[in-house]
């Protein structure tokens, strides 16, 4: 299965990076096992039902380039499985590295556990999720103009048990945000600059294209959230921005005298950057 898999040309970006990986989870997921599970169990054959449901995921894999985490409605950040559908982006976002190092989120806003969090743009509400469960003591605020969006980002929280403390809201940008409110902002806004989304492989093309393509230069929604979140931020206030490797070349460009700490990650670059309330006001000023 794998080997048909590696076969096939297909793109395995927005899904689990490998074949074997894609093989092992679309076996594991029809026969009901954890990937643990299903180790213990190998070279088992799977009956003649469960073969044949893994043969027609396979071919809706390769013929029609349906990503694996859509045909699944599964995929995974920060550690915790979660419910997607192709109402939303395919959980991946950079600032999951922000999550797993010892310090995260604590050494953005110099010690301070945020009260209040704001996740713009959450999509299927991984980061408003993981947020919650990082500093559970937080109300989040989940915020994303798609209703197909926020109705996947309900069935998650209610899933991981944060109901409660992620307040779930419809809004073009911060709309129906809280002014001077939130001691961290977090966005994974659409960045892919449109003749960068026109090449992308079919794949990509399942996904909501609301949700990636963002304008000539990619900053068709990164631009407005740089200039209005200091109103939303509370003094000291830190907003977690990621645009991706070709729109941070843009910004760099752009606006070289900007005050943006860009984020290094353990594999080099990241895309990611972070900047303060008053910093961000002072440079919006000029």
């Amino acid at each position: 299965m794998a080997e048909a898999l590696d076969a096939a040309d297909l793109s395995f970006d927005n899904g689990w990076q490998e074949p074997l990986a894609e093989a092992e989870l679309l076996v594991a997921h029809v026969l009901g096992l954890t990937l643990d599970e299903l180790d213990a169990r190998l070279g088992e054959a799977p009956d003649a039902a469960a073969d044949a449901r893994v043969q027609a995921l396979l071919s809706q894999r390769i013929d029609e380039r349906i990503p694996m985490p859509y045909l699944l409605q599964q995929a995974w950040f920060a550690g915790r499985s979660y419910y997607i559908d192709e109402r939303v982006l395919i959980p991946r976002s950079r600032i999951e590295n922000i999550l797993d190092d010892d310090e995260g989120f604590l050494a953005l806003t110099h010690g301070r556990k945020p009260r209040r969090i704001l996740d713009l743009c959450t999509g299927s509400g991984c980061l408003a999720i993981a947020l919650a469960h990082a500093f559970p003591e937080a109300q989040v605020d989940a915020l994303d103009i798609s209703a197909g969006a926020l109705q996947v980002t309900r069935i998650n929280c209610e899933r991981h048990g944060v109901g409660e403390r992620v307040q779930v809201m419809a809004s073009n940008l911060f709309q129906a945000a809280h002014r001077a409110c939130y001691d961290l902002i977090v966005t994974n806004p659409p960045y892919v600059p449109t003749a960068v989304y026109a090449g992308l492989p079919a794949e990509f093309k399942r996904e909501p294209a609301i949700a990636l393509e963002a304008g000539a230069d990619g900053l068709w929604l990164v631009e407005p959230i740089l200039r209005q979140a200091p109103d939303y931020l509370t003094e000291g206030g830190v907003l977690v921005c990621e645009v991706g490797d070709d729109v941070e070349e843009i910004m760099r460009a752009r606006w070289p005298d900007a005050p943006l700490e860009w984020l290094m990650f353990h594999f080099g670059g990241s895309g990611v950057f972070a900047v303060w309330r008053e910093q961000l006001a002072r440079w919006n000023s000029l």
